[in-house]
């Protein structure tokens, strides 16, 4: 089982995660963020992964909650993926929510590279800070070592934008982390790792 589970334990917060690549989009989330919750549901969901997400707060700064949050699952999905044996490694999606559209492409590559083009002008949609959706994908590439492209296209609501970009991402990512059938035993690279 493609499976791991990790914590990580600082001044600030105390986020601990569970992971199975090959669930069924079983979710129990709790970050203390409602909008937050349901993203990283949408994560879990579209991406078919069995996610736990518990996190103690010690200073009540979101921003700190939303880094360590991905910061922490970022590494747990390196961690399930082990060697990446058998990966696609490559996992793309265009997908609509409404009148959004998202575009994201994600590279298991062993480095980390996030650029996330959005143009979102409210600062908040529900209790959720906006100008912390690019650090929330940064985070998640530097801990997990993959690059992360993600275009906005176009959209009105901003909270219809900002889960076009979720769901995206987790259907792109559960693509990468799936196994591909005609290369089950290669390390999808020139080099021999990733």
């Amino acid at each position: 089982m493609r499976s791991a589970t990790n914590e990580r334990k600082t001044l600030e917060t105390e986020v601990k995660v569970s992971l199975n690549l090959d669930g069924a989009g079983k979710k129990n989330i709790s970050t203390g963020i409602k909008f937050f919750d349901h993203m990283l549901e949408q994560v879990a969901a579209h991406g078919n992964f069995d996610l736990d997400i518990s996190v103690t707060s010690h200073d009540k700064d979101t921003h700190h909650v939303i880094e360590d949050v991905a910061i922490t699952l970022g590494d747990t999905f390196k961690k399930a993926l082990g060697d990446k044996k058998g990966i696609k490694r490559y996992g793309k999606m265009l997908l609509p929510m409404d009148e959004a559209l998202a575009l994201v492409a994600i590279d298991l590559s062993g480095r980390p590279y996030s650029n996330v083009d959005a143009q979102i002008d409210e600062e908040r949609v529900s209790d959720f800070e906006t100008v912390l959706l690019k650090h929330f994908f940064n985070s998640f590439s530097v801990a997990n070592l993959c690059t992360i492209h993600i275009n906005l296209m176009y959209g009105e609501d901003t909270h219809h934008k900002i889960e076009a970009i979720f769901k995206s991402f987790a259907r792109a990512l559960k693509e990468a982390c799936s196994i591909d059938p005609d290369n089950k035993d290669k390390v999808p690279s020139t080099k021999g790792i990733l």
